[in-house]
């Protein structure tokens, strides 16, 4: 788009061309959307674009013909309930620290979450990296440490580099509960989701600084769906919907770099490279909402089994199914909204949460009890129960 190029981090919140790209934006899916049923759907995968869309109302901008639908890129939000329990039974072992991201820490379990066990006794300590845990078992080489170690390819490199440096250290009581997970075959799974009718994507921006743009080919030539990676200011989100709207109107499908200022076209060797050292893909991992997923999630390579927990100590995961009230599920697969879940800000709030969407500042529940008109949305939940009746009886 001319006259759209941008240097300061101001320039990327400017008024003026925000307006110029919604203009564009609405002039093209009104085209797009001449004649059909439903609105243009365009998933952002990544949690971060969620939160940024609510934080700065974009969604509220947007005309009708474009409907956003809120995908899976939230990690803490995708971990299935079991593997919450295993955390709280590491816990549970004598002398055992066990360390986490902060946004892990309320995430419930089927009887507590990390929060709740650390508040009974359980030595569990908040980190900022892996290598804050690394440090920990340092100065306490008497004691195991574990390091809950979740998220993307985002967050590989670091816990991948973190047990090279405990390897050439000597640091034998460090250990990770792995539980990271693969972005492509989540995408696959969700484009063959008969649910679904999604017309292109918002690829994630984070992600793709490790792994680049190649691995999205798939969406563009086997699936036929246009696929933009962006950033994460409003002008980067407004400008990659533009791009996507301008594939569709031109019968394009392909796979575009909005955000090329941070993300290289083939991702970044040295975090590849240390990935690939590390860890392996596991034949099968759970989602939160998902279900089982091919190779979607990853583990220990066998010289490095020495720092995984999971063998290190046995564990052994379990299955447990969500709360029958909490709709995570649904909100993950971008088949409802939050707010038609029917917990959402009544028995599930972000001091009380049933599920893990209403934990994480990139949950879709979250950024939108946060960000949203939480009365409007209780207002239109009102209107959808009474006219519930009516259609019932219209169908029989």
């Amino acid at each position: 788009m001319k006259g759209f190029g941008v240097r300061y981090v101001d320039e990327f919140r400017d008024p003026e061309k925000a307006r110029n790209l919604l203009k564009e934006i609405t002039g093209l899916s009104a085209r797009l959307q001449s004649g059909k049923a439903r609105p243009l759907q365009i998933m952002e995968v990544c949690g971060g674009h969620t939160h940024a869309i609510f934080r700065y109302g974009i969604e509220t901008m947007l005309p009708d013909e474009i409907e956003l639908v809120h995908g899976p890129g939230c990690p803490v939000c995708v971990l299935p309930m079991g593997r919450v329990d295993d955390c709280v039974t590491l816990t549970e072992i004598p002398g055992l620290i066990f360390t986490t991201f902060g946004d892990a820490m309320r995430v419930p379990g089927s009887k507590k979450s990390l929060l709740q066990a650390r508040s009974e006794g359980a030595d569990v300590r908040m980190v900022y990296s892996p290598l804050d845990s690394l440090r920990i078992a340092q100065e306490n080489p008497d004691r195991e440490v574990v390091f809950f170690a979740l998220g993307f390819e985002t967050t590989m490199p670091s816990t991948a580099m973190t047990v090279l440096r405990a390897e050439a250290e000597g640091i034998t009581n460090f250990s990770l509960f792995c539980n990271h997970i693969t972005i492509i075959p989540t995408v696959k799974a969700i484009l063959d989701s008969p649910e679904l009718e999604l017309d292109g994507f918002l690829g994630p921006g984070h992600v793709s600084m490790v792994i680049g743009n190649a691995p999205y080919d798939f969406i563009a030539g086997q699936y036929r769906k246009p696929i933009v990676v962006a950033g994460f200011e409003p002008l980067d989100i407004l400008h990659a919907l533009w791009m996507v709207l301008k594939q569709l109107d031109e019968g394009r499908s392909e796979v575009e770099n909005q955000y090329a200022r941070v993300v290289p076209k083939d991702g970044n060797p040295v975090a590849l490279d240390a990935i690939g050292k590390v860890f392996e893909l596991r034949e099968f991992f759970e989602w939160r909402g998902l279900g089982s997923i091919d190779h979607s999630g990853v583990r220990m390579r066998r010289p490095y089994e020495k720092y995984d927990a999971e063998t290190k100590f046995a564990i052994r995961s379990t299955r447990i199914a969500d709360p029958k009230s909490c709709q995570c599920g649904e909100v993950l697969k971008g088949v409802i909204k939050p707010w038609e879940c029917k917990v959402f800000g009544t028995a599930c709030t972000p001091e009380t949460p049933l599920g893990a969407l209403m934990v994480s500042s990139e949950g879709a529940c979250a950024a939108y009890y946060q960000f949203g008109d939480v009365e409007k949305i209780h207002a239109r939940r009102a209107e959808v129960k009474a006219v519930e009746p009516m259609m019932a009886r219209t169908r029989s």
